[in-house]
């Protein structure tokens, strides 16, 4: 294992030619909120605003020669395309026809004239196997987003930088696992040197791949998977990285929701000026699980990536609201008569508020369903309506921790 650190620390000498380390930094927001001594390890400062980089840089810088080819929609492919126009090596890139424009556009603009983005398929199964046969019928170098040798080695040169930057492993280090590229990195650093720090891994609820290979002893593939916390929503770890990371004690992996983690990004964004995408802000959003146990002791949380399309944050709005208890949707059975829409705003609070409203069809001659969204200051506000409603008569249906209804209607 001690070579392993003397390759990732290698990996990390050589990337001061591309880029400085990203800053460590203590953040005294979060330290006062949780009574710890919290610092951030801000990879969403790297050139591409993610950590993918570093991977992508020491695969690279490794081959002799000839055309690399990878899959992604996200951070990966970023990272590919920026290391393709530095370091002069031509690269195909597949991505999902469903990608959004503006990942397409910012992949290009990062890789320039030596870099081809093709658009196939539209999920990614099927752009991953494109990729694959491109490289089989090519001979072009196929970059693993996260089970490669190479990569693993590269995404260890954030430990690298963290025990450089603060002088001694800290107490507790928190960072997210998808594929498991940077936590296998991280931890085989650590074990290197002799110096594991306590360490806490974090998945999103819908996308717990570890915590399945745990339990099954090997990797396994999760047969629903929730997609929005992109850059961390793998259905299967990664062998290699399952190899580093199975002797990890399960009670050390925490998941965290996905709607909880749109309150961490509002958060970090309106008080702090953080742009976070979902799955950098996973290792913050899970210091709310840990609670006591941090207090006092020095915490380092790696903040994975930055590449957040404003174009979701009504989205991470709403969910964080829904989180919160402070938005709800109901179908209501309404009377179809003059003055019954008026009776109703009357039960509502004075801070009750209709965020939607919407006629949905009329299920008998005398009444009509409706689909009313309410936002207000305070979760109490539902049960007081929802009581008031029942008093009136008025039956109403929560639709808003209905997954099948939600996805319907709301």
């Amino acid at each position: 294992m001690t070579d392993f650190a003397s390759r990732a620390e290698a990996a990390a000498v050589a990337m001061r030619d591309v880029f400085p380390p990203t800053p460590l930094a203590r953040n005294d927001y979060l330290s006062d909120r949780f009574n710890a001594d919290i610092w951030l390890k801000r990879e969403d400062l790297t050139p591409v605003r993610s950590y993918k980089l570093r991977g992508a840089f020491n695969s690279m810088r490794k081959l002799s020669g000839g055309r690399v080819a990878c899959a992604s929609a996200g951070n990966h492919a970023q990272g590919v395309a920026w290391m393709c126009r530095h370091l002069g090596v031509d690269g195909v890139i597949f991505m999902p026809v469903t990608t959004p424009g503006q990942k397409i556009e910012k992949t290009k603009l990062f890789g320039g004239d030596r870099v081809e983005v093709r658009l196939t398929g539209d999920f990614f199964d099927a752009t991953l196997s494109a990729a694959q046969e491109f490289c089989a019928e090519t001979d072009a170098h196929f970059l693993s987003p996260f089970d490669d040798d190479d990569v693993i080695e590269g995404q260890g040169s954030v430990a690298v930088e963290i025990l450089e930057q603060m002088g001694a492993p800290p107490d507790l280090i928190v960072m997210p696992v998808g594929g498991g590229g940077l936590s296998s990195g991280m931890l085989a650093y650590f074990r290197a040197k002799g110096v594991v720090p306590d360490i806490r891994y974090v998945e999103p609820v819908g996308g717990a791949s570890l915590t399945a290979a745990l339990a099954a002893g090997r990797p396994v593939t999760i047969d629903k998977l929730d997609s929005f916390v992109d850059g961390a929503a793998v259905a299967r770890i990664g062998q290699r990285n399952f190899d580093v990371l199975r002797q990890v004690p399960p009670q050390h992996v925490l998941r965290v929701p996905e709607n909880r983690i749109c309150i961490t990004i509002q958060e970090l964004l309106n008080v702090e000026g953080i742009v976070l995408e979902p799955a950098g802000a996973m290792s913050i959003d899970a210091l709310r699980d840990l609670g006591p146990e941090i207090e006092g002791r020095r915490v380092v949380c790696v903040a994975t990536g930055g590449n957040f399309d404003f174009e979701r944050l009504p989205d991470v709005k709403e969910r964080a609201m829904r989180f919160a208890g402070l938005k709800k949707y109901y179908v209501i059975r309404m009377p179809q008569r003059p003055g019954a829409l008026r009776d109703f705003l009357d039960i509502l609070g004075p801070d009750d508020d209709i965020a939607r409203f919407e006629y949905l069809k009329k299920s008998a001659r005398n009444f009509g369903s409706v689909l009313i969204g309410i936002e207000s200051t305070t979760p109490d506000s539902f049960a007081r309506l929802e009581h008031r409603m029942a008093a009136e008569g008025l039956a109403a249906r929560d639709l808003t921790e209905d997954p099948l209804l939600g996805e319907l209607v709301i």
